[in-house]
C-alpha cells in the first residue's frame, strides 16, 4: 500500500495578515490514499478555512484519483470566497499537472509562501 500523509500549518498572507492554511502532502497520492486527502480538505471546509495552499514538495506521485480530489474541491472552495492554490510541486508531479491543463484551473506557485502572498494580491 502507498505511503501518504497530510500535515497542516498556517501562514499569514504578507499584505493582509489573514491566515492561509497549508496542507503539506507527503508520499504517493493514489486511489488508496485519495480519501485521506479528501478528508483533510473537507475538514478545512468544515472549519470555514477556504484560503488553502496544497504544497507538494514531498509528494512523489499523483494518480488520476488524487487529481480528482483537487477538482472536486476547487468549486466548493471558490463558492465560499476562497481559493485552492498549489505550490512547490516536484518536477514529476508538476509535469502531470501541466499535461492535464491544471495550470489553467489552479494557481501554481513555486513555494507555499508565494502562494500565500497571492491571496493578498487578489490573484
Amino acid at each position: 500500500m502507498a505511503s501518504f500523509s497530510v500535515s497542516f500549518r498556517d501562514l499569514d498572507a504578507p499584505d493582509d495578515g489573514a491566515p492561509v492554511h497549508v496542507l503539506d502532502l507527503h508520499g504517493e497520492l493514489d486511489a488508496h490514499t485519495a480519501p485521506e486527502f479528501e478528508n483533510a480538505l473537507q475538514s478545512c471546509l468544515d472549519r470555514d478555512r477556504v484560503r488553502l495552499v496544497v504544497a507538494g514538495a514531498e509528494l512523489r506521485y499523483v494518480s488520476s484519483a488524487g487529481l480528482g480530489v483537487f477538482m472536486a474541491f476547487l468549486e466548493p472552495v471558490r463558492q465560499r470566497g476562497g481559493d485552492l492554490k498549489v505550490a512547490a510541486l516536484t518536477d514529476e508531479v508538476h509535469e502531470v499537472f501541466d499535461l492535464l491543463g491544471f495550470p489553467l484551473l489552479f494557481d501554481l506557485a513555486p513555494t507555499a509562501e508565494e502562494a500565500a502572498a497571492r491571496f493578498a494580491e487578489g490573484d
